[in-house]
């Protein structure tokens, strides 16, 4: 079982160091994300400006989910 699980762990292949420019995709990855959720028709929850809470945390971790597939998929086409 635990050579197994070694052998796994060296096909997974590195991910890229932290650089400016993941940082940029990561940010603007998760300004398209609070962009669509400011769109939804959902408001629960105290207001922070013209956002609600929920949908500033909702946005944030949908933004961070397509930051770690965009950085990922830019890194293995060889872009970043």
């Amino acid at each position: 079982m635990l050579h197994s699980t070694l052998l796994l762990a060296a096909a997974v292949p590195t991910s890229q160091a932290w650089s400016p420019t993941i940082g940029i995709v990561m940010v603007v990855a998760n300004l398209i994300g609070v962009a669509a959720a400011a769109n939804s028709k959902v408001k629960a929850g105290p207001a922070l400006g013209p956002l609600t809470m929920a949908q500033v945390i909702g946005g944030a971790s949908f933004g961070h989910l397509l930051g770690a597939g965009a950085i990922l998929g830019l890194t293995s086409i060889g872009t970043i």
